[in-house]
């Protein structure tokens, strides 16, 4: 059944904001060497501009959010409440890489580090459980603190390796960030983003293994997801061992799975292995 690995969610929440503190600035350092912000990056269709400005656009409405900003005007912006999570992701998107343009896109490092800055400091002594609402998400989505945390942590490191990729410049996201972005945010947001449509009849339990970090017990049934930390022991169909980084990009479309699976970086096992394709393809992504 394997060993249950019990987690400090406080802990892990204080590690988290580090590596935010941390990440940051190594991204306002790679947007401010970005020879081309015209050039194309890892994100089909965006510019190395564009991911800077939608970074911009999230760091702008995580501020938002986690400070109860009620100033923010969501009005015309957001698909209703009842659209599929994707769609609505999809469409805040598409929104976001307008935020920032013309001569404005020179500052997004600027623009950047003082959002960071003010995330961290309006957030800064608050519990990791504190509720947070991002309405772009849905009404029917809850988020904690620790939740967005890791989601400010993850669009940092992933888009930072966008832009480094499509400007030929060095990034690199250790096992310790990764490790934190799957535990902080990975629960709740994959169940989210599971796509009813292809999950409906299906009945199939993965014993997520991160080396080093969390273990997540993923249980699809009939057309619902729950991601649970800390789950008691029970029998799997399959099981997952994975490595942070890896399991993170293949996560996010950022590298091919056969690639990390040749790498011996991601294995299956259990008594029904063959199934675990599966997971990525019931997990929809923007």
């Amino acid at each position: 059944m394997g060993t249950v690995t019990r987690f400090d969610p406080v802990t892990e929440h204080a590690k988290a904001r580090a590596a935010l503190g941390a990440a940051v600035p190594r991204l306002v350092r790679l947007l401010r060497e970005v020879p081309d912000l015209d050039a194309a990056s890892g994100v089909p269709d965006w510019s190395v501009g564009d991911v800077g400005a939608h970074l911009a656009a999230v760091y702008l409405a995580y501020t938002a959010v986690a400070s109860a900003d009620d100033s923010m005007n969501w009005d015309g912006i957001l698909l209703p409440g009842d659209a599929p999570f994707v769609e609505r992701i999809t469409a805040m998107n598409a929104m976001s890489i307008g935020l920032v343009t013309g001569d404005e896109r020179a500052h997004l490092g600027d623009f950047l580090a003082e959002r960071g800055e003010i995330f961290l400091r309006i957030t800064e002594g608050l519990a990791h459980d504190t509720p947070v609402a991002a309405p772009w998400y849905g009404e029917q989505l809850p988020l904690t603190l620790a939740t967005v945390t890791g989601l400010m942590l993850s669009e940092t490191l992933v888009h930072g390796l966008d832009i480094a990729r499509g400007a030929g410049l060095p990034w690199h996201i250790g096992a310790d960030e990764a490790r934190l972005v799957l535990g902080q945010s990975m629960p709740t947001m994959m169940a989210a983003a599971l796509d009813p449509a292809k999950a409906r009849g299906v009945s199939i339990a993965f014993d997520l293994v991160v080396k080093g970090g969390p273990r997540l017990a993923v249980v699809v049934d009939d057309g619902a997801m729950t991601v649970t930390r800390d789950a008691p022991p029970r029998a799997y169909d399959c099981r997952l061992t994975v490595s942070p980084t890896a399991f993170l990009l293949v996560s996010f479309r950022r590298t091919p799975i056969w690639k990390e699976v040749a790498l011996g970086r991601m294995r299956a096992g259990g008594r029904r292995p063959w199934l675990a394709p599966r997971l990525g393809r019931l997990v929809a992504t923007p």
